[in-house]
């Protein structure tokens, strides 16, 4: 989701020597096939999109494949990016990197300052480990790179499978489904409290061409749209957009995960990027997009 959108944004800003793999592809956790692509291709740019990700399900019950792939991703990328003269690389993470009660909003200096969420341990490592080695290899090697953390992204192309996705796109396939075959009543995760920000992923993408272009040489980046929801209040939006007048019941038995996230995207924001897209607007266009593709819930 996040690589297409990053492809479309550069595209829009006229860059046309575009070099773009899928997973198919390609394979980031295979040393081998990404020291031959680099090799090959020699990119002068990298965006580091790509990822092993999922939602609270997915990640509590396969922390070892989250891990594992993610890292093995990170390591191959970096490294052969550096080994290549690479000139700069955006690598994205994630807000999850952040500790599970950190003061909100959540400021970048706040890595490492506590315990992180136990339902995506396996993942958050992962990205704080590939902060690290992006530091790391600025400081031995002068790579050159800008991590950008996002906050929840949503929009075109994102996965709508209800084992493996993020909430926003979960509830809104639960409602469109609910509202086609006219159930009374739809059923949520938790008590529907907990707070969480989103962005729509044209504006993430967007502020990763901004600071692949800026002047800044590395760093780690919030990118939010500085406001947050709860959950309850996400679903009462999604319902609305959609047309669906049914009753919302809880599902405590589930986890409600991490109770605020609220990202402190001021660093960012002071360079000059801001958010173009409203969470109700990036929400019909996401709604618009999931009705012209009706296999995408398949």
């Amino acid at each position: 989701m996040v690589g297409a959108a990053i492809v479309r944004a550069l595209q829009r800003d006229g860059y046309t020597n575009l070099i773009t793999r899928t997973s198919a592809d390609l394979d980031l956790r295979n040393a081998q096939a990404v020291q031959s692509f680099f090799q090959q291709e020699k990119p002068e740019y990298v965006f580091l999109a790509a990822a092993k990700v999922g939602g609270i399900l997915a990640n509590k019950e396969a922390q070892a494949d989250f891990f594992y792939e993610n890292m093995a991703i990170e390591m191959n990328v970096i490294h052969q990016s550096q080994v290549h003269g690479v000139k700069k690389l955006c690598f994205l993470g994630s807000s999850c990197i952040y500790p599970k009660f950190a003061q909100q909003p959540i400021k970048e200096e706040y890595l490492m300052t506590g315990h992180l969420e136990p339902t995506n341990f396996g993942y958050a490592v992962a990205k704080i480990a590939g902060i690290t080695m992006c530091e790391a290899y600025h400081d031995q090697y002068g790579l050159s790179y800008v991590a950008l953390m996002p906050c929840n992204l949503f929009g075109e192309g994102d996965n709508f499978d209800l084992k493996t996705s993020h909430v926003l796109p979960a509830l809104l396939r639960k409602v469109v489904e609910a509202k086609e075959k006219g159930d009374k009543e739809i059923v949520m995760w938790g008590t529907g409290t907990p707070r969480r920000e989103f962005l729509y992923v044209d504006d993430v993408a967007a502020g990763a061409l901004f600071l692949m272009n800026h002047e800044t040489d590395h760093g780690l980046f919030n990118i939010g749209m500085n406001d947050d929801i709860a959950i309850k209040d996400l679903l009462v939006m999604i319902c609305d957009v959609v047309g669906y007048g049914g009753q919302i019941a809880h599902d405590t038995s589930k986890p409600d995960g991490t109770p605020r996230k609220l990202m402190d995207s001021s660093k960012l924001r002071s360079l000059g990027w801001s958010h173009t897209i409203t969470l109700r607007e990036g929400i019909e266009k996401m709604y618009h997009w999931y009705k012209q593709n009706p296999d995408t819930s398949v």
